[in-house]
């Protein structure tokens, strides 16, 4: 599903994201199970680069869990980029178009995490993304997911399309990777997530998701925490909120040389 009268991202509201993503339900679990997968479903790697990284949260993450890696994220506002600095100084940080992004072969790890639903052209950063890894280095994204999902929460979030698990597959292997590991996530919220969509105001409040009673975002925290044990236990989700899918580039082979 995508919204003809997207506008772009609002710069202004990356304050507001940056005071409110340390003490969300959904940013904190979502930087676990990230965290999770880099350590867990991809090979050690000694650099990483975020597309799309924002006020730096993410970034912050994995700047504490791999503490000996170089890392680098870009933006394509500068605004976000202003908090990313303090959040994360000792990365490198630049802004980006991710359509322009032309490097080759330069990063073991490339993420995107909730960025590519934004941009039209998809296929084409998807395309940059795969170039600029590394011979067997990896892609890991996460977007929106479930076209049946699509809400004045997309548009007022600025999303161009909610993915399906095929589109995004199909759209990596274009590319040139091959996917090794898919699952969906916030995969138990998903009826209280479709009732509060499909109810939801024409006037919506774009900051209102970050508005609610500590204990509701206590409670939708544990409920996420139990999902995600069960992804650390082996569990896939075929349905959810969100899809974390990872990608590889293959290693180029030497023995005809």
């Amino acid at each position: 599903m995508t919204s003809p009268n997207r506008s772009p991202f609002p710069s202004s509201a990356y304050r507001q994201l940056a005071d409110a993503e340390s003490g969300h339900w959904w940013f904190r679990v979502r930087n676990k199970i990230v965290l999770w997968a880099l350590n867990n479903k991809i090979a050690p790697f000694n650099n990483f680069l975020e597309i799309g990284c924002g006020t730096g949260y993410v970034l912050e993450g994995i700047s504490q869990s791999f503490p000996n890696i170089e890392l680098y994220g870009s933006e394509y506002f500068e605004e976000g980029l202003e908090h990313a600095r303090k959040r994360v100084p000792e990365s490198h940080l630049m802004q980006l178009d991710a359509i322009t992004l032309n490097e080759v072969e330069r990063y073991d790890v490339i993420g995107a995490f909730d960025v590519i639903e934004h941009i039209e052209d998809d296929e084409v950063v998807i395309a940059n993304l795969a170039r600029a890894i590394r011979s067997g280095g990896s892609l890991i994204l996460t977007v929106p997911q479930h076209r049946w999902l699509w809400s004045k929460v997309d548009e007022y979030a600025c999303h161009v399309r909610r993915y399906t698990r095929a589109e995004l597959v199909t759209k990596v292997q274009r590319a040139g990777l091959s996917v090794t590991y898919s699952s969906s996530f916030v995969s138990l919220l998903v009826p209280l997530m479709w009732l509060s969509r499909k109810h939801s105001s024409k006037q919506h409040e774009p900051m209102s998701e970050f508005q609610i009673p500590r204990w509701l975002n206590k409670t939708l925290e544990v409920v996420m925490n139990v999902e995600f044990l069960l992804l650390r236990l082996g569990v896939r989700f075929p349905i959810g909120g969100s899809l974390l899918l990872i990608a590889k580039k293959p290693e180029i082979s030497l023995g005809g040389l």
